[in-house]
């Protein structure tokens, strides 16, 4: 075993990397399933009828996508992630974060048919990054809304999985207790409550670099690992390229096939592997955009075969400033983005 520490957080230990072995046919991806929660829980449908025709839905989705493994986000109960795992039949299994806000408690996990455990499971801000503002109060938060889960297959080509869901674009502003206010008194309110939202985004963005450079350890050219989830920011924004590490040999650009010193730290976002008319996972106000995404380490990018956001599974609804809109739909407002992994 050897063992890694994430500034701030507990040791973690990881099996050792297996590179000559393969990781054959695996297909993995990342997919927020938009408020899976049991009727009767706070986020869930009216009724069995309604929550049934989710879990149908999801399910049928992730089984005619043929995925192995899923990294999902805004799972509302472990007992809704359960039931879903059971939705897909036998060997599936769950493994969830246990870090999330007690007030609108969402948060990410794996589905997968593959023998995996979690490795770790962090929501703090590293030190020395301090508190960022979190509303007109001036009180700081130091930690993340959703944990960032990191999750290690077992065996021959193990791969070591983090998912997290950074802090959403769709803004809520202060109302009643117990209530949400989707739209701004002016437009003075509208500009603050969005940047406190990019600062927690981008402490949050942080906060998952640090889970990426703990386990890959400067290893990256023998370390197999994927940075999954709803990065909640397209891929030209800061915040998604924070994640990247080092800058250089981007998919596309002419440097790609060169090795240099930072393929050991950097992570390559697959979005450039998308098909340009597939290339988006969300639909907002009528505009597709690509927010979330799957960033792989160099001893597993030659290893990726193929790279799709399944757009058509159905086509994702597009959807305005209220989450709570769609309250009880069946399926979710966001496409999966899949990838196949060979050797």
């Amino acid at each position: 075993m050897s063992s890694v520490h994430i500034s701030g957080q507990s040791l973690i230990r990881l099996p050792p990397a297996r590179p000559r072995r393969s990781l054959a046919g695996v297909r993995a991806g990342t997919w927020n399933l938009e408020n899976l929660f049991r009727p009767g829980e706070a986020g869930g449908p009216a009724d069995d009828a309604a929550y049934k025709a989710k879990l149908t839905a999801l399910a049928g989705t992730i089984a005619d996508a043929g995925l192995d493994l899923v990294g999902v986000q805004e799972v509302g109960s472990a007992g809704a992630a359960a039931d879903l795992a059971a939705q897909l039949g036998a060997g599936w299994r769950v493994l969830l974060s246990e870090r999330f806000e007690p007030r609108r408690p969402i948060r990410v996990g794996v589905l997968t048919r593959l023998s995996a455990g979690i490795v770790a499971d962090v929501s703090a801000f590293p030190p020395p990054l301090a508190g960022v503002q979190a509303g007109d109060d001036g009180a700081l938060t130091t930690g993340a809304g959703r944990g960032a889960l990191a999750v290690r297959t077992a065996g021959p080509g193990a791969v070591t999985v983090i998912v997290c869901h950074l802090k959403s674009k769709l803004l809520s502003y202060p109302a009643a207790p117990g209530r949400s206010r989707f739209a701004p008194r002016d437009e003075g309110e509208r500009a603050r409550v969005a940047a406190y939202a990019l600062y927690r985004r981008t402490a949050e963005a942080v906060m998952v670099r640090g889970l990426a450079d703990a386990v890959l350890g400067g290893r990256g050219r023998t370390e197999r690992v994927v940075l999954m989830g709803d990065l909640n920011d397209e891929t030209g924004a800061a915040t998604t390229q924070l994640l990247q590490g080092p800058p250089g040999s981007e998919i596309g650009t002419g440097g790609f096939d060169r090795p240099d010193a930072g393929d050991g730290a950097r992570l390559w976002n697959l979005a450039g592997r998308i098909a340009p008319e597939r290339r988006w996972s969300r639909v907002y106000r009528s505009r597709p955009e690509l927010i979330d995404h799957l960033l792989v380490s160099h001893a597993l990018l030659p290893h990726v075969s193929a790279v799709d956001a399944l757009v058509d599974r159905p086509p994702p609804p597009s959807i305005g400033d209220d989450p709570g809109a769609r309250r009880g739909a069946p399926g979710s407002d966001h496409a999966p983005v899949v990838a196949t992994l060979t050797l």
